[in-house]
């Protein structure tokens, strides 16, 4: 038993040594030399197909800001309608003609007498 223990104590730092060697092994083989053709696959991930995903994936990204953009001019430009509409409807209740009101369905400050549009 005594044997056996000092054999493993002296081997330990051999094999201690040997095992990132083996480790490294296949590493070494697999290198390109300047004789050989080394084929990468996927080695620095620029491959035609990622590249054609990125530009797809910018190419979406645009159309759907062109989008939004769209959609936000439509919603500002309903939402200045709107807001000249009550502007308008003030200027009319506070005018101090006694004929002018104001027409909810056309958004107009009438002549209670003629029916024409006034400007209060």
């Amino acid at each position: 038993m005594n044997i056996c223990n000092s054999l493993i104590l002296k081997a330990m730092p051999a094999i201690a040594l040997a095992i990132p060697l083996l480790w490294q092994t296949p590493a070494l083989a697999a290198t390109c030399t300047s004789g050989s053709t080394c084929v990468t696959v996927n080695g620095n991930g620029d491959s035609v197909l990622d590249k054609e995903a990125a530009r797809q994936s910018k190419e979406q990204w645009n159309e759907t800001k062109n989008l939004r953009t769209k959609v936000n001019k439509r919603a500002e430009k309903e939402f200045d309608k709107f807001d000249k509409a009550i502007d308008a409807r003030d200027t009319c209740m506070k005018s101090t003609n006694i004929n002018a009101y104001w027409e909810p369905n056309t958004e107009r400050c009438l002549d209670s007498n003629t029916g024409m549009p006034i400007r209060p």
